[in-house]
């Protein structure tokens, strides 16, 4: 992806990110950050605030999302 992410990019490089790292899953929000700008969804470590509903909302469906 890179760059930098607006709020409509963050649910879904999470839940890709999700999908590719199933480790990340239980990450907290600063690992999630630091994870997103290792891994090249984010040139720069972004906002905590921001990520946080995308975080929310990438963990309540998971289920539904993850065998696809």
């Amino acid at each position: 992806m890179g760059g930098a992410l607006n709020s409509a990019q963050l649910l879904p490089a999470v839940r890709d990110l999700y999908s590719r790292h199933r480790e990340m899953h239980g990450l907290e929000l600063w690992e999630l950050q630091s994870a997103l700008f290792v891994l090249g969804y984010t040139d720069d470590l972004g906002n905590e605030a921001q990520i946080a509903p995308a975080v929310e909302v990438a963990r309540g469906d998971w289920p539904q999302w993850r065998a696809a």
